[in-house]
């Protein structure tokens, strides 16, 4: 071959890979991202069911496939039931610190409320603890204003139980706060009055407990709160059967989308859903009207809110070396995104909340 022929060649070669080269380098700006935060939350691809409705509420079941096959987290209940978790009294309001006795990983969720103490607490951000972890710092916000003290019987040194979350969405972003970060105490105090007030009114009866009246644990505890919300709960609770594909759900009250949480897997979600159940059913009863008609949901509207709320440009917060929290928001929606990065950046819950 000639040198003519070789130099024919190179240039024809040059000519083909200079596109291409173009072409893909296109497709790297296109598909890359300047970090794990900017990955885009809407491909998942997720199936709403439903609708479920008692009363003014209207539940949709999320169906997806399981992000982390075999992973199985204790949640904060049951890790305190069988007493392989302890939850400390730090004496600082917005600060408890917590211990994993066990060989598994325990997942606490923001709005999760721990009973005893010196005063009630609600977990203000998700957080994973591992196994044996020794104490760990994890941020709360107190829900009984009015005592600094041991109640009862309980202990004063440490959290009993956690049977009860936030029960409205105004109380879940007055702790969790926006994409800048951080929530209120106050406003936190502020929407434990109006829960504890709107539930009241609608009840006829003062749901505040006389032995602390700003404790938010013991107003949903009430008689009457509990025997009227066993209606939705009994109408509702058992949608999950034999629907081993379901790994959330988004609800609306009155007509108005609400909020959603989705897991990234059936066994997490299953095990939250009577407790994502109960204090759905607070904020429904909380907002009851008896004389408003209530216009039906569709799916798409659901499907709708979802994708949009994962639009946003995302700012990510670390909220220990493992766990991440990326929210998304603008004047609608606020999309928060829990990602473990012991799972290469797996996302553990997704929680979409409608603000107007």
């Amino acid at each position: 071959m000639t040198q003519k022929h070789l130099v024919t060649i190179a240039v024809f070669c040059l000519l083909i890979a200079l596109p291409l080269g173009l072409f893909f380098n296109a497709q790297a700006q296109r598909t890359s991202t300047n970090g794990p935060d900017d990955k885009q939350a809407a491909p998942a691809k997720y199936r709403i069911s439903g609708p479920y409705t008692h009363k003014n509420l209207t539940v949709f079941l999320v169906h997806g496939k399981d992000q982390l096959p075999g992973k199985n987290f204790l949640t904060l209940q049951e890790a305190l039931t069988q007493k392989k978790v302890r939850v400390y009294e730090t004496k600082d309001v917005n600060e408890l610190a917590i211990r994993n006795l066990s060989n598994q990983d325990v997942y606490v969720q923001a709005g999760d409320i721990v009973r005893g103490g010196d005063q009630d607490r609600m977990i203000s951000v998700d957080f994973i603890v591992p196994p044996r972890s020794g104490r760990m710092p994890i941020a709360a916000f107190c829900v009984e204003s009015g005592r600094w003290s041991k109640r009862g019987e309980e202990q004063s040194a440490f959290f009993s139980s956690s049977e009860n979350s936030a029960s409205t969405k105004a109380l879940k972003l007055a702790a969790k706060g926006g994409a800048a970060g951080g929530g209120s105490q106050e406003a936190v105090w502020e929407n434990v009055s109006i829960t504890q007030a709107k539930l009241s009114k609608n009840l006829s009866v003062d749901v505040r407990a006389p032995m602390s009246a700003s404790s938010l644990e013991l107003a949903v505890e009430n008689t009457s709160v509990k025997e009227t919300t066993a209606s939705y709960i009994d109408a509702l609770n058992g949608i999950l059967r034999n629907k081993s594909d379901v790994i959330g759900f988004a609800f609306a009250i009155n007509g108005q989308v609400n909020s959603a949480d989705v897991y990234a897997s059936h066994t997490l979600f299953a095990k939250l859903w009577p407790k994502l159940l109960k204090a759905t059913a607070v904020e429904a009863l909380a907002e009851l009207n008896q004389e408003a008609k209530v216009e039906p949901v569709a799916d798409e509207t659901i499907d709708a809110f979802l994708t949009d709320s994962a639009q946003p440009q995302p700012k990510s917060k670390a909220v220990t070396e493992r766990v991440r929290m990326v929210t998304r928001e603008d004047d609608k929606n606020v999309f928060f995104e829990t990602q473990d990065r012991q799972q290469k950046d797996a996302w553990i819950h997704r929680n979409y909340i409608r603000k107007n």
